[in-house]
């Protein structure tokens, strides 16, 4: 005797056929509801969504795979999970890929920002569509050897200040940031309140996004007659920049402003200053950060930084994966993004 539908799935997985034939479409029908690029009236769209939900169906993202070639994932390699920065780029990253139709894999390197190869083995095992990776010490040249199809994506900071060449290499698509506009930007301020003696409290030495801002810091000072920058080494951290301007100043000759790697690090250098210094900010000690977290207008900072913008950002990736998708043979393929000053009160 035949079963119901019903009695079907209650014993074992609905399929697209039996959906199908309950909204009274055809089978491409209901791979096309599923598929949020695809076109089809909305009423059968929610007729057949509602019916899937119904039968307690879900595509079979394996057999799909096999058969458009997409895996509809993406591997995303980060250095941290939990700093400011990177867990709203990843919130924002997460969010905006799922809008495409994408889940997302998330891989974290050692502490040295290398990758163990054998998680990046067991990362092509899932045959990501795309790898975006965070850290420039994850190679191309690593990364080829276990990527099939997949061309990452890498988040780029030319130390330069525009994009540059290219060099010889494994294909992979780019993300540049550029800094000069915003760096421009925060020295003319500190220099129009008359900081003439500036500090840099840096990031991580490996990290080149950190070797870009610096670079760029002593660029523009040359250009604007000032002299170079007071290196104090920290390593994106609260505590290292609390720690790195108690010597700065207690040690050092201290400095009229603090150019800070990052916005964390310019909550350390603020409190360090306010709170063991006894040195107002900005009266004393003018502070810039650098990213503009949610955090750094927060009333208790009200920080100066250097902005980039998250959801530009995330967009402009987003746009890399889905134009590598839609032309895989297509050259490298760039997106460009400035940054530029978010002018709270921390300076003037």
């Amino acid at each position: 005797m035949a079963l119901s539908q019903d009695e079907t799935t209650a014993r074992g997985r609905a399929t697209a056929e039996m959906v199908a034939e309950r909204a009274n479409v055809s089978r491409v029908a209901v791979s096309r509801a599923f598929n949020p690029h695809a076109s089809l009236k909305p009423a059968k769209r929610e007729l057949i969504l509602r019916i899937a939900q119904e039968l307690n169906y879900t595509p079979d993202r394996a057999a799909r795979a096999l058969v458009s070639g997409r895996s509809h994932l993406v591997g995303v390699i980060v250095p941290d999970v939990c700093s400011h920065w990177e867990s709203q780029e990843i919130d924002a990253l997460t969010t905006a890929l799922q809008a495409e139709g994408f889940a997302t894999l998330l891989f974290k390197t050692r502490i040295d920002y290398s990758m163990d190869e054998q998680l990046l083995a067991y990362m092509r095992g899932f045959n990501p569509d795309s790898v975006i990776a965070f850290v420039e010490n994850v190679k191309p040249t690593t990364l080829a050897k276990f990527l099939d199809r997949a061309v990452p994506i890498y988040i780029h900071y030319p130390r330069s200040g525009a994009p540059e060449d290219r060099q010889a290499g494994p294909l992979h698509d780019r993300l540049n940031v550029l800094h000069r506009t915003g760096v421009e930007q925060a020295v003319s301020l500190l220099q129009g309140y008359g900081a003439r003696r500036i500090a840099y409290v840096s990031g991580v030495d490996k990290s080149r996004a950190n070797t870009a801002r610096e670079d760029m810091l002593r660029v523009v000072m040359a250009e604007r007659g000032l002299a170079p920058p007071i290196i104090a080494a920290s390593d994106f951290s609260y505590d290292r920049a609390y720690a790195a301007t108690l010597d700065l100043f207690r040690v050092g000759e201290g400095a009229d402003a603090v150019f800070a790697a990052n916005d964390v690090g310019a909550f350390g250098v603020i409190d360090a200053l306010r709170h063991e210094l006894n040195l107002r900010v900005p009266e004393d000690v003018k502070v810039v950060g650098f990213d503009d977290i949610a955090q750094s207008h927060w009333k208790s900072y009200n920080l100066t930084t250097v902005k980039f913008d998250l959801e530009e950002r995330v967009r402009a990736l987003v746009r890399l994966i889905l134009r590598r998708l839609n032309n895989p043979d297509a050259p490298p393929l760039e997106e460009t993004l400035n940054t530029r000053l978010v002018v709270r009160g921390t300076v003037g």
